[in-house]
């Protein structure tokens, strides 16, 4: 093949994959409708299946699903007929992939699933099979040609699967009124799940790890002290321990200008009042967007009386992940 006929071999199967998809909008029927009401309504899980490339196919729409707020799992249908039908009860729903219809893992699976009552939807490619004839519902897969010029390896029937499959789960995400905090609540280790999930006191410098001095400290102990603790900056407090002001390395260049030795310069005539704060339970995330939108490094905690229970710094948000 030259190099032209790589990419017109390539296209040739997108289009014809881009047209099964297109095909798909016929099988958002009745039959489909239905689906989702049984779903939602159902009070145990659904169980997807299949064998080979539709049984990888099953197993990411079970996946999807349960991440989307439908509990839901894989069962392979081999394993199913030596023991793992003890999963099954009647109150779970059995969703069913075989592109022919006639996959025998499957079909050997009806008679148990009937006798133990569990709602069989299937997903198939003919609705004249035998899966989708003894099933309580049908989702039609269906494709004119697989995008394999041989016409034998599972292509456009498999993406037909999956976006059809994708479609049942985010219907079914819609009509529960599933939130960007739900998903995050079944992904805490994603970023999504930190960005949601994560609050300013989970990742702040709390304790002794505060860089703090008296409104009575020189511009000295103050250096001194940002320097220990490493964030950048002090905040400074009055005698009732309420925030008063911030020194930081920025300002701390800017009294580079001044001609006062350092020993005699008080904290309190080069701190920068009305400072940025946050609050503890505030987002992570939050906190994140307040200093990018102040294009500040760090800032302080404060709680409801206005002393600092924290501070924290971009790297801190970067180590947390929130970045």
């Amino acid at each position: 093949m030259s190099l032209s006929q790589f990419s017109q071999s390539a296209l040739q199967v997108i289009n014809i994959e881009l047209q099964a998809i297109a095909n798909l909008t016929k099988s958002i029927d009745h039959q489909f409708e239905q689906s989702c009401e049984t779903i939602l309504n159902c009070s145990g899980r659904v169980i997807v299946t299949g064998m080979g490339k539709s049984g990888h196919v099953a197993n990411k729409i079970a996946a999807t699903l349960a991440s989307t707020g439908t509990p839901s799992f894989f069962v392979h249908p081999g394993e199913a007929s030596h023991g793992d039908l003890g999963m099954f009860t009647k109150s779970d729903i059995v969703l069913a992939l075989s592109n022919s219809g006639e996959t025998a893992e499957i079909i050997t699976l009806l008679p148990v699933l009937k006798r133990l009552g569990c709602t069989l939807i299937a997903m198939t490619g003919n609705d004249k099979s035998t899966l989708a004839v003894n099933s309580d519902f049908h989702l039609n897969a269906a494709v004119t040609e697989e995008a394999c010029p041989l016409g034998l390896a599972p292509t456009a029937s498999t993406t037909a699967a999956l976006v059809l499959g994708d479609a049942l789960a985010v219907t079914l995400l819609e009509a529960r009124g599933f939130t960007a905090e739900d998903f995050a609540l079944s992904h805490p280790g994603g970023s999504l799940g930190r960005k949601l999930l994560l609050t300013t006191k989970d990742i702040m410098h709390t304790g002794s790890r505060i860089p703090l001095v008296t409104e009575a400290a020189s511009l000295k102990q103050a250096i001194l002290e940002m320097s220990k603790k490493g964030l950048g900056m002090t905040g400074i407090v009055n005698e009732q321990g309420q925030l008063s002001g911030i020194f930081t390395d920025g300002d701390l260049r800017r009294c580079l200008d001044q001609d006062k030795p350092i020993n005699e310069i008080m904290i309190t005539d080069m701190m920068t009042r009305n400072s940025v704060t946050a609050q503890a339970n505030t987002l992570a995330a939050q906190t994140l967007n307040i200093m990018e939108a102040k294009k500040i490094n760090s800032l302080f905690v404060l709680d409801d009386t206005n002393k600092p229970i924290g501070a924290l710094n971009m790297h801190d948000l970067l180590r947390a992940g929130v970045i």
